[in-house]
């Protein structure tokens, strides 16, 4: 096995970035091309589509110039790289070319598992990039973000960006950047207030609170407002999924639970355990697979099954309003 490269090398003669996260796996890319060209001006960068690669081109791509420059391959997609391909990038990384950074891109899991351990036995250096899943993952994500442009925010201001943002990793990321370049000193709950508190009324989290608790004309007009200011409709039907399935889960633990345990069990904040719970009151299991199906529905429409998103995804919320009540008789 092939010593491992250092995680702070950049130049490492092979990048492995791991998961599905798009903003961590453009960023993993970007700083080993951006390493290479501090290193060397002229490198050449082949940054290669899912599917530009095709069987036997590795070699050529690979093969030293005329003017021996620095090369860097980035393989987007590896997981879905043909057999014979596979078969390519494995001999090269058993015996590498001299001045060439290869980046492998690979989504994880089971699917293009045979590259993903050759990579790792090759001694590559490997940058996680997975979906950030928890709400916690993400308050860490923000602070960070916040501590790399070198100024600092409170607690409550981070979590109000993401109450205010949503999950998406650019748009936070952006927010951030927009934040640390328009203000001055500590970034407080009511920076991000004055800049963000029209987008927050329009998130699809916003739509999801006001539909959990039944109350359909006050979502419905958020849903409205969302859609007009350019949210997502897969966001929102994201942000309902996530909000009915917090309560069917909260609904399904031990209700002797401390508030601690609970939001470990969960993989919750405690704020949020506490929200969820006053979001429960009315619904029912039936309830609770009702809106799934509905959801799930909308969903399967706004991707393409449905030449009237916006009226899909009203039918949603209606749905989830209704559930919201099925436990009280209303």
């Amino acid at each position: 096995m092939a010593r491992k490269s250092s995680p702070d090398d950049l130049l490492a003669p092979l990048t492995l970035a791991v998961g599905q996260e798009e903003l961590l796996l453009d960023r993993a890319v970007a700083q080993v091309v951006a390493a290479a060209r501090a290193a060397d001006p002229d490198t050449d960068v082949r940054d290669l589509a899912p599917g530009a690669l095709q069987p036997g081109g590795l070699a050529e791509i690979t093969s030293p110039s005329l003017f021996a420059e620095r090369k860097v391959v980035v393989v987007r997609a590896a997981q879905d790289l043909a057999a014979d391909t596979v078969k390519d990038v494995k001999a090269y990384l058993e015996a590498p070319a001299d001045e060439v950074i290869m980046v492998l891109v690979h989504a994880g899991g089971p699917k293009g598992k045979a590259l993903l351990d050759a990579a790792r036995k090759a001694g590559a250096r490997e940058v996680p990039c997975a979906k950030l899943g928890k709400a916690g993952e993400r308050l860490a994500f923000v602070k960070a973000e916040v501590r790399a442009t070198g100024r600092s925010a409170t607690e409550e201001a981070c979590r109000a960006l993401l109450d205010a943002i949503g999950s998406d990793l650019r748009e936070l990321a952006a927010a951030v950047s927009q934040l640390a370049a328009d203000t001055d000193g500590s970034i407080d709950e009511t920076v991000v207030a004055r800049y963000y508190s029209g987008r927050a009324e329009a998130t699809g989290f916003e739509v999801a609170d006001l539909a959990v608790t039944g109350r359909t004309a006050e979502a419905l007009e958020r849903l409205r407002w969302a859609l007009a200011v350019g949210q997502p409709p897969t966001g929102i039907t994201y942000a309902l999924a996530s909000g009915v399935r917090s309560i069917g889960r909260l609904a399904t633990v031990g209700r002797g639970m401390r508030p601690a345990d609970l939001a470990r069990e969960l993989g919750m904040p405690p704020w949020k355990v506490d929200r969820v719970r006053q979001q429960m009151r009315g619904w029912t299991g039936d309830g609770v697979a009702a809106a799934l199906t509905a959801i799930a529905l909308a969903d399967a429409e706004v991707k393409g099954g449905s030449d009237d998103p916006a009226y899909a995804l009203e039918r949603a919320v209606v749905s989830v309003s209704r559930a919201a009540r099925s436990g009280r008789g209303g």
